[in-house]
């Protein structure tokens, strides 16, 4: 795995890192089934995190203005996402759903979900990153306004402490017409339909 661009730490301390939580967890780290778990680790750390050597707004810099005249919002629901919280590492999964109003250029649907995937790569908090995805947006594109919202269950609730399932958190961001005009959020909202069945 190369190494992170932004980071002064190397493999090999990453996964002498590794070795020491192994210890202290109360395992043997030279054992057979733990010998390449520091390796592995460092490895999905890369992967997990590779949002930090990503720049999200050069996903919006291409953008294409021959869409005779189209001016109706427009919306990429169900962005599914996997994120950490950095309160306490553990994963952070849902959808994100993201609609914007274009002035005049729109940018290819694939972007937005890089631009959601680049922010979902790093540690996190939801309303974080909620505002992230939608200033990102915002203020590359520039369009009359951006909708996002985020659904997410953490792990951190499930998994410990309360440890209560079923439950998610739903953040939001509204900018420009999203945030001003009520019928626009609203039209929004029924187009993404969060919490509810979809046919």
């Amino acid at each position: 795995m190369a190494e992170s661009p932004k980071s002064p730490v190397t493999q090999a301390q990453a996964e002498a890192a590794v070795r020491t939580l192994l210890e202290w967890a109360g395992e043997d780290p030279t054992r057979e089934g733990l010998l390449d778990t520091p390796r592995r680790v460092a490895e999905a750390y890369g992967d997990w995190f590779s949002g930090y050597r990503e720049d999200p707004r050069a996903y919006m810099e291409r953008t294409f203005e021959e869409v005779a005249g189209y001016d109706e919002m427009i919306v990429l629901r169900d962005i599914e996402y996997e994120s950490h919280c950095e309160h306490h590492m553990a994963p952070i999964l849902g959808r994100v759903h993201v609609g914007y109003i274009p002035n005049g250029k729109v940018v290819g649907i694939s972007k937005l979900a890089r631009v959601v995937e680049a922010y979902a790569r790093r540690f996190q908090v939801q309303e974080k990153m909620t505002a992230q995805i939608a200033d990102c947006i915002q203020d590359v594109l520039q369009p009359l306004g951006v909708g996002v919202v985020v659904e997410g269950a953490h792990e951190c609730m499930t998994t410990r402490g309360i440890h209560k399932r079923g439950v998610s958190m739903v953040t939001s961001r509204m900018r420009g017409s999203f945030h001003d005009d009520a019928r626009t959020r609203a039209e929004f909202l029924r187009f993404i339909e969060v919490g509810q069945a979809r046919r």
